[in-house]
């Protein structure tokens, strides 16, 4: 399906450095990333793909994806020192780059994150003018903005489960933007991920918590808050 620009994308964000690629769309990816976990890491396992492999230390990737995991916006004068700030946050990070990973998009990247006993990894990718795509989380397939309300919903793959979260939502006035569905085999484990336009009440996701075959549910009300 085409992507369709606005001419805000084009414009770009508000940002801190020579990139909106190596920049604000690194620091969206991380942003994203921490949502998914839950808050600031203990640890970070960095990897750069491609292009950000060969340039994310001259193009400040590697301050930018911290800031992001310190849950700095990408206009946020403190992304030039994330790295000293990690430290003194105590924030264990490692960084590696794979140059020539052909199958995947030129600015990959991907975060291995750690805070306590819970582990999550995400992969992203940065489309220019602070657009990102986050193309997985923990193995399945994602692909969602980050721009929109989203709710990740890890469950058991159920028939009529997908129906059924929807007809949850539409009784919540939520209207879905978009919509995919990602599993290990049949009747094996399944991940839904869905992008709004509108936010979910507390006691709509409650619920959905509550069903026996839902395993996990995070919700991303708007990264750049």
């Amino acid at each position: 399906m085409h992507e369709k620009s606005s001419v805000f994308d084009m414009i770009g964000p508000v940002m801190i450095g020579p990139s909106s690629s190596h920049t604000a769309g690194v620091v969206r990816i991380a942003r994203a990333a921490l949502k998914v976990l839950g808050g600031i890491p203990d640890k970070a396992e960095i990897t750069f793909y491609n292009s950000f492999a060969r340039t994310y230390e001259g193009h400040g990737s590697d301050r930018a994806i911290i800031a992001g995991l310190l849950d700095f916006k990408t206009d946020d004068i403190r992304i030039k020192d994330a790295l000293e700030l990690a430290n003194q946050a105590g924030l264990n990070y490692h960084f590696k780059s794979i140059g020539n990973a052909s199958t995947m998009h030129p600015n990959t990247i991907r975060l291995e994150l750690t805070r306590g006993d819970r582990e999550v990894e995400v992969l992203g990718e940065s489309k220019g003018g602070g657009i990102i795509n986050i193309a997985e989380v923990d193995g399945f397939k994602a692909d969602f903005s980050a721009n929109l309300h989203t709710l990740i919903i890890f469950a058991d793959d159920v028939k009529g489960s997908v129906a059924f979260i929807a007809s949850i939502l539409a009784h919540d006035d939520c209207n879905i933007a978009t919509m995919s569905v990602s599993r290990k085999g049949k009747h094996d484990q399944a991940c839904l991920v869905l992008e709004m336009d509108s936010g979910l009440k507390p006691i709509t996701l409650e619920y959905i918590r509550s069903l026996k075959w839902v395993r996990e549910v995070i919700y991303i009300p708007d990264i750049d808050r």
